[in-house]
């Protein structure tokens, strides 16, 4: 027999174009090299065009969903993505909070790169009262960043303090992603209790799908293998990078999928 490896969790939606959601997520684990389980949270039609209907899975079928895989499987690190409304955040926040993973990334997904609305408003409160003090490694966007806090960030201050205040809601790190940022340079910023680490890489001219996925399933994957998260997150952004370069448009959409 081979050796097993590592196992990894997302918690997320599927994306039927193939590009975002679960089906990103389990092409990031594998390619990472840690086998992918999946509890799918909520459904969504979507292509490279965008997203055209979404539907919650019901409550009792994702909690059995997780039964499933905390029963049979050691799992070494999670990671939620699309969790669509009050009720399943709340439902995935206290099954986190029972099973205790070793490690837990949270990427708040809240619009779509079409601009999809992917959370419920009303979820914002689930996920900043009841989500986020568990991560571990929690990773916004800036939209997403403004989102939690209820502000503009516009500033190097700006995002300097908004690091800090995510912080403040009780994840153990941050990883406050630049890519909505303008300029010819993306600057992602990680906090942690050490203080701001700065990563830098080149802006490529394209319209990335699922990059944000792809990421905090990469880290969760580094996690699981043994990392720390600030190791887990320099060689995510690394893969990503990779990724993006050899990203393809598989449909008629302007998107680029990542070549994982």
């Amino acid at each position: 027999m081979t050796h097993t490896p590592p196992i990894a969790l997302t918690i997320a939606g599927s994306d039927s174009g193939g590009g975002a959601g679960i089906q990103a997520d389990l092409k990031a684990f594998h390619a990472r090299g840690v086998h992918g389980l999946s509890v799918i949270a909520a459904i969504t039609s979507q292509n490279t065009r965008g997203v055209t209907a979404v539907h919650a899975v019901p409550l009792s079928h994702i909690r059995s969903q997780i039964d499933a895989v905390f029963d049979d499987f050691p799992i070494a690190a999670a990671k939620t993505g699309m969790l669509g409304n009050a009720a399943i955040t709340r439902l995935v926040a206290r099954e986190m909070r029972k099973r205790k993973p070793a490690w837990l990334v949270v990427d708040p997904v809240m619009i779509a790169t079409s601009g999809a609305r992917l959370l419920t408003e009303d979820a914002v409160a689930a996920m900043v009262n009841d989500l986020i003090p568990l991560a571990d490694v929690l990773t916004p966007n800036l939209p997403e960043a403004e989102a939690l806090l209820g502000r503009e960030l516009r500033t190097r201050k700006d995002l300097d303090q908004a690091g800090e205040d995510l912080l403040s809601l009780g994840a153990s790190s941050v990883l406050l992603k630049g890519g909505h940022a303008r300029g010819g340079e993306v600057v992602d910023r990680f906090f942690d209790a050490k203080g701001v680490l700065e990563l830098r890489h080149p802006r490529l001219k394209i319209e990335g799908h699922g990059t944000g996925c792809t990421l905090a399933s990469a880290i969760a994957a580094e996690l699981a293998k043994g990392k720390t998260p600030r190791a887990a997150v320099k060689a995510a952004i690394g893969y990503v990078q990779r990724a993006l370069q050899g990203s393809y448009r598989p449909g008629g959409g302007p998107v680029h999928v990542l070549a994982h």
